[in-house]
């Protein structure tokens, strides 16, 4: 087996100027295959342990057939078929290097007949901007490289109790893509960019690009991801997995890099909803040091316990129509979602009309806000001496004198972000009330109620795009503002293809619903099953469907 050790990676668009910026003894450079990258190798990797869900592989590790040490082999072989030959897609940012010791200790205790927890031996990569004691949390960026904390965020700390094995850290966007409006999803300085797996050309999405891209591609089969608006379901659904949003509280936001306390929140990013349920037991839960999780203990139930085949039969369901339109192929796979919830006995309303659109101007006015006063209060616990960055100020001074920052895109957020005031400012609270008055509920709880459902559907977004490196993300837009503003849960499960780029369906409900909308998603999924593998094509002319008629008739 490879021994692991942290591995940073620059990609080939980044190429000119990565001699600009080497740190010494603690970062290597290796550029990563252009976009036409062949998939030799990743095909000839047969499917493995990693590739089957958490069930199988508890069950293969209580019979004897498996052990915690095999499946993180398994995951290595794919990780460097994926990641470091073959199509490159650049999902993981760094290897942890107690991984191997973490599953020979699990291996030993089950030997010693000790109960193998919910993931007992399950490789899990954790997106880099949550804390782990193993190795540096950099959000992605150069101001953090040195960032060791030596400390577990509590949601990691819950994963390992429940016996997982920490794979290593995902890439990002970096900052969870709250740098530049013109930023490039998936790029960050300290891991390079991350592709689309389905098709090398097309972007992954974020903020949590790695960790949709890696569960996509059969590293592991469960990631850790974080969104403030998007940044879970929107890789989630182009990569062609599962993703889940939880209520704000319902899992422990501290020792992660932050964005806003009003929105952040970690959720599981899986191929498959049981998995996503089995994750959530796993993190969710109160924390001391995070008020917002007060009544995580009192909300929280058996999310595996409550997933139903028959969830859909007589199950009311509003119909998002005014959050369609993201591209023909995907207004006709919502519509085929819809045949099929109907077809398991749901009843669909459409709702024509959504809230007020002034939402997302709110909304980021709100993000600016606190992004100034969670990021210095995040900085103020790091090391002093391996951190020297203590407010965004320091951290837009640190981009504006380090090149590898800077080259592909600006940082015009955080500078509009660092003219902010205080929290106690006026605008600021105006703002924040009336944005989530108008998300929560005067929007999703209205539509409920007016509408006599129990959750919403639409699609997710629109296929991945073409990744552009000069103007940068060409977003269409997704499901994701009014569950993100107001804190409320939102699934996306796979709901097909478009030209072989897959595109999710959304379940948005209440605050603290997961259990109805995990029941729903997984009686959508077990009677559709419309996730397809990828297959590392250079781009979407690749595509069966699509190839032929490139040629035309002649």
């Amino acid at each position: 087996m490879t021994t692991m050790h942290l591995r940073h990676r620059l990609t080939a668009a980044a190429a000119p100027w990565a001699a600009l910026f080497l740190l010494s003894g603690c970062i290597s450079v290796e550029v990563t295959a252009p976009i036409s990258a062949t998939v030799e190798g990743v095909r000839a990797v047969p499917v493995t342990a990693v590739e089957r869900d958490i069930d199988a592989l508890r069950a293969g590790q209580a019979e004897g057939g498996l052990s915690a040490a095999a499946i993180l082999d398994q995951a290595m072989g794919r990780f460097e078929a994926v990641d470091e030959r073959g199509p490159r897609i650049n999902s993981v940012l760094a290897l942890n290097p107690n991984a191997e010791l973490e599953a020979a200790r699990l291996d030993s205790a089950r030997e010693a007949g000790r109960a193998l927890g919910p993931l007992h031996g399950v490789p899990i990569l954790i997106k880099d901007n949550i804390e782990t004691s193993d190795q540096p949390t950099t959000a992605g960026s150069l101001a953090l490289i040195d960032n060791r904390t030596e400390r577990d965020a509590p949601l990691v700390a819950r994963l390992r109790q429940a016996g997982a094995v920490i794979f290593g850290k995902a890439n990002l966007s970096e900052w969870a893509n709250i740098r530049s409006s013109h930023s490039i999803s998936g790029w960050s300085a300290v891991g390079g960019l991350t592709r689309n797996p389905y098709a090398l050309e097309r972007t992954a999405c974020g903020s949590s690009s790695g960790s949709g891209a890696a569960v996509a591609a059969g590293i592991v089969p469960v990631a850790i991801g974080t969104e403030t608006d998007g940044s879970i379901t929107c890789p989630a659904a182009v990569n062609g997995v599962v993703g889940l949003k939880p209520t704000v509280g319902l899992v422990s936001r501290t020792h992660i890099v932050p964005i806003s306390h009003s929105q952040d929140t970690a959720g599981p990013m899986t191929r498959t909803v049981r998995d996503a349920a089995i994750v959530l037991n796993a993190i969710a839960g109160s924390d001391p040091a995070d008020p917002a999780t007060a009544e995580a203990d009192r909300r929280r139930t058996d999310y595996v316990a409550a997933l139903d085949p028959h969830a859909l039969r007589g199950a009311r369901i509003g119909v998002m129509r005014f959050a369609t339109g993201y591209s023909q192929g995907t207004d006709a796979a919502f519509e085929q979602a819809l045949a099929d919830l109907r077809a398991q006995g749901a009843v669909l309303v459409d709702i024509t009309e959504g809230p007020d659109q002034s939402i997302g101007r709110d909304e980021f006015q709100v993000l600016l806000y606190e992004l100034k006063a969670d990021l210095a209060a995040y900085l103020a616990a790091t090391d002093p001496v391996e951190v020297p960055t203590r407010t965004l100020a320091d951290v837009i001074a640190f981009n504006a004198r380090t090149p590898a920052e800077l080259a592909l895109f600006d940082q015009d957020i955080f500078e509009a972000a660092q003219a902010k005031g205080p929290l106690t400012d006026a605008a600021y609270r105006e703002a924040r009330e009336r944005s989530f008055r108008l998300a929560g509920p005067e929007g999703i709880d209205r539509m409920l109620r007016d509408n006599d459902v129990i959750a919403l559907v639409a699609p997710t977004t629109g296929p991945g795009w073409v990744i552009d490196l000069v103007n940068g993300d060409n977003h269409a837009g997704s499901a994701s503002r009014l569950a993100a503003v107001s804190g409320y849960p939102h699934l996306t499960v796979p709901m097909g293809q478009v030209r072989g780029l897959p595109v999710g369906l959304s379940f948005i409900g209440p605050a603290w619903s997961e259990a109805r909308l995990l029941a729903l998603g997984y009686a959508y999924e077990q009677a559709t099953h419309r996730r397809r593998p990828p297959q590392f094509l250079p781009g979407v002319a690749q595509e069966p469907s699509v190839e032929p008629a490139l040629a035309g008739v002649r």
